[in-house]
């Protein structure tokens, strides 16, 4: 059995004229967005002005999320801290090198000479530099002869020696102060083995030392024996001013994670260590 599909005349007509409002829809739609996408052309300066204003904000962004740089003394820079501030592998380690000799940076010149940074580095990293008030302060004396140097330390009197009435002339220093650097230097035998000892006292100033180092000085230090950090024991470790044995055991557990220290500076990394007493610190240490 045959199956045919008859349509009449008006059904054929109702096709026809669906099929022409089905195209004509189309036609229409795309004219609509041909004409709509025309009304957004831009003019070349509208566009380049736009386009700076979105540069601008971009840079502003990076400038805001750029990391910030605080005043910092140089001498303690780290390897996270060299990096960060733009400096070489080897630049770093040419001051780690000198540091390990203990030797001090005081000066933006002599942090070049060390370091052998560029002069664009150090023009934008030296505005950070913070040295400490009595290494300032005792940079500008420098400046004096070396005869006029040698003069001044033998007037000095020897802060071995030192009585605490003698102490007590010092502007900033009474009785309780005087008594104090006396009782601490007899608590060591031998007395001090330097002059920055005195920043272990408890309550004196940076700018109360720099009085008593204008008529004190060690000029007779105590002898030591430094000991070696990459080998020293616990034991070692706790007969040094500040390090008692909960510290000594993180300064080896630390030394075994990194196969040795290269530069005592990095016990800053030792947890708890306490940073300010470094310089008295690195005074009993050496590296081998």
């Amino acid at each position: 059995m045959k199956f045919y599909t008859y349509f009449s005349r008006q059904q054929r007509l109702a096709v026809i004229v669906l099929m022409l409002v089905i195209i004509s829809m189309q036609l229409s739609w795309v004219s609509y967005n041909e004409l709509r996408a025309d009304t957004f052309d831009i003019a070349p300066e509208t566009y380049l002005k736009f386009q700076k204003e979105v540069d601008s904000l971009i840079a502003k962004q990076r400038q805001n999320s750029a990391p910030k740089i605080y005043p910092f003394n140089p001498n303690y820079i780290t390897d996270y801290k060299g990096y960060s501030l733009g400096m070489s592998a080897e630049e770093i380690n040419r001051l780690h090198a000198y540091r390990a000799k203990n030797k001090w940076v005081n000066t933006n010149k002599e942090f070049q000479r060390i370091t052998n940074v560029s002069d664009s580095l150090l023009k934008k990293i030296a505005p950070y530099f913070k040295f400490p008030d009595w290494v300032t302060k005792s940079t500008k004396k420098s400046s004096s002869t070396a005869s006029t140097s040698t003069n001044t330390f033998a007037k000095k009197i020897d802060l071995n020696k030192a009585t605490a009435k003698q102490l007590q002339k010092v502007h900033g220093i009474g009785a309780f102060y005087s008594e104090r650097i006396v009782r601490l230097r007899d608590s060591f035998e031998g007395g001090f083995i330097s002059d920055l000892q005195l920043q272990g006292i408890q309550g004196l100033t940076p700018e109360v030392i720099v009085n008593i180092l204008k008529d004190f000085t060690v000029k007779t230090p105590r002898v030591i024996e430094k000991i070696d950090l990459n080998s020293a024991t616990i034991a070692q470790l706790v007969s040094i001013e500040y390090i008692d044995y909960e510290l000594a055991y993180e300064i080896i557990e630390l030394r075994m994670l990194r196969d040795g220290y290269s530069a005592i500076e990095e016990l800053t990394k030792v947890k708890d260590f306490p940073t300010e007493k470094l310089e008295i610190i690195k005074l009993y240490l050496s590296l081998n």
